[in-house]
């Protein structure tokens, strides 16, 4: 009989039982009080922030009023930019026009549209940040009209059109 047990015992394959991983402690068992070292806390930065846009061209803006007085779009310096007088003089044109120009560390993101739009959607955006800086500049920038919004885009192609309005060639005979 003891033969016929080792048998059947030596015929079954060998089943291996895995270890029990040890259960996660509860929250309560843990320790009431831990040091932890957390690093200062970083100072924050005053700005003023603004969205200009112009066509299908954005420009996030961010004025603020400490630090190294360094022009910023997109990451590069905004000579490298732009790198047309005429773009950088009406971007420009609402910092000279308030006195302004050294005053303000200005860091923006420009996005869409060509260089020309880019470059007005930034001075809307600076000229939305300015006043958020200083409401009595309003006036002055409105009157100059960099406060407006231009609602110009294109306009869409037309079904059996060339373009938006350019129509086929028609002949009569």
């Amino acid at each position: 009989m003891a033969e016929t047990i080792e048998k059947k015992l030596a015929a079954k394959p060998a089943v291996k039982v895995a270890a029990k991983k040890p259960a996660a402690k509860p929250a309560a068992a843990a320790p009431a009080v831990v040091a932890v070292k957390e690093p200062a806390a970083k100072k924050t930065e005053k700005y003023y922030e603004a969205v200009g846009r112009r066509k299908t061209a954005t420009a996030r803006v961010r004025l603020y009023t400490k630090g190294d007085k360094e022009f910023m779009v997109n990451g590069h310096p905004f000579g490298l930019y732009f790198k047309g007088a005429e773009f950088k003089n009406v971007v420009e044109s609402p910092l000279v026009k308030m006195n302004c120009t050294d005053r303000f560390r200005v860091t923006a993101v420009v996005k869409g549209g060509g260089v020309n739009a880019q470059a007005e959607a930034l001075r809307h955006g600076i000229t939305r940040a300015l006043v958020l800086f200083n409401a009595d500049f309003k006036k002055r920038l409105k009157k100059s009209g960099y406060l407006t919004r231009d609602p110009r885009m294109k306009e869409r192609k037309k079904p059996g059109l060339k373009k938006a309005r350019r129509a086929p060639q028609w002949a009569k005979r």
